[in-house]
């Protein structure tokens, strides 16, 4: 049986003083908030005269976890962590402003990525192109960037993979964003609208729906998703496949919610910089590595990874801008790469592969979370 009293009539109390306890505790949260700003400041300058990252995607899942297994509710875990997310954002700014570099304009879904990410309290500065991206953070215009790097349903993004033989930027951590489109237009409705402006990626993922819903209809291709937005804004016989943040960012109204055919669509992202996230337990490591052209060779180096019994998550190849007809390997596998197992097998790649790079080791995101 429940502690709780029983609610009559009688003892429900008014609203003024169920607000005036929402107000006592809305004083003390101010409070507790600037006090761990305070905390947070002192913990920067620890970090600044250590030379130690500001952003620690380690320390925060820690802090996530805890929050889980103390949570009595009523809120729910993700709520709590919606919240604390923003917490520590206003807490890591206070520490030192950080500048997140993203592929822009503002409202594409790396800037969604960025915010789930960073948190508000972070400067966000949208670039033209994922090489964009990666120039800004290696010439210190930014602290970290976010860039695309796999599709649950269009694969790999070959222009971030591209990247990494081009820079030394490491990989510091990776988040996963629903991909959740819907139609955005000025037109009361679907009768009404005779174009629509999409992405390739966002138009291939809605066919169906566009087939059926909009049959009619002109598909005309506007990349990024917020530019999409801002054509259909302009033409009152027109809509946009956007997602939410960039409907609210062009001020566009949404006309029909979750038009993507397939409801587990997710992309992963990469948050790119300078730091390496230190051992959690629950860890992933990225690398890349070339092989000497002879039959059996790409078989005998993941070899590598089956003997210590360390799970490859992803491979991928690509071709080597250097030399004709050679390729780059591009491989997950899980742990940290100080874990023995991992650098057991490291070892033995590199006996097989002419160079071999790692992107970074940072904690590991359950996909489905």
């Amino acid at each position: 049986m429940s502690d709780e009293p029983t609610q009559t009539p009688e003892n429900i109390r008014s609203l003024d003083e169920i607000r005036k306890d929402i107000d006592a505790i809305d004083h003390q949260l101010v409070e507790i908030l600037n006090r761990r700003a305070s905390l947070a400041q002192e913990v920067g300058r620890v970090k600044g005269r250590d030379l130690k990252p500001f952003f620690t995607p380690e320390r925060e899942r820690q802090i996530y976890q805890r929050l889980e297994q103390v949570n009595p509710g009523p809120l729910q875990a993700r709520q709590l962590i919606s919240i604390f997310r923003e917490v520590i954002s206003a807490a890591r700014a206070a520490e030192k402003p950080l500048v997140a570099a993203f592929w822009g304009p503002p409202g594409t879904f790396t800037h969604v990525a960025a915010i789930q990410t960073f948190g508000g309290s972070t400067t966000f500065q949208p670039e033209e192109s994922i090489s964009d991206v990666f120039r800004a953070v290696e010439h210190g215009k930014a602290d970290y960037g976010v860039v695309p790097v796999e599709n649950s349903v269009a694969g790999v993004v070959p222009e971030t993979l591209d990247m990494f033989p081009q820079t030394n930027v490491k990989i510091c951590a990776e988040m996963y964003v629903p991909i959740r489109h819907h139609l955005v237009t000025t037109a009361e409705s679907l009768d009404k609208i005779e174009r629509v402006y999409a992405g390739p990626q966002p138009a291939q993922q809605c066919k169906r729906w566009l087939r059926t819903n909009l049959p009619n209809a002109q598909i005309l291709e506007v990349v990024p998703t917020a530019k999409a937005a801002e054509r259909a804004l302009e033409d009152p016989h027109g809509a946009a496949i956007a997602n939410s943040l960039a409907a609210e960012t062009v001020g566009i109204p949404i006309l029909v919610d979750n038009l993507q055919d397939n409801p587990g669509n997710r992309t992963r992202f990469l948050v790119i910089g300078y730091n390496e996230p230190a051992k959690t337990g629950e860890d992933k490591t990225s690398m890349m590595f070339n092989l000497r052209n002879r039959p059996g060779e790409l078989y005998r180096a993941l070899g590598a990874f089956d003997q210590e019994g360390v799970n490859l998550m992803m491979i991928e190849s690509r071709p080597a801008q250097r030399a004709t007809f050679e390729y780059i390997f591009y491989c997950d596998c899980s742990g940290h790469r100080t874990d023995e197992a991992v650098q057991r097998a490291l070892e033995t790649l590199k006996g097989y592969a002419l160079e071999t790079t790692i992107l970074g080791s940072y904690p590991y995101v359950e996909p489905l979370g």
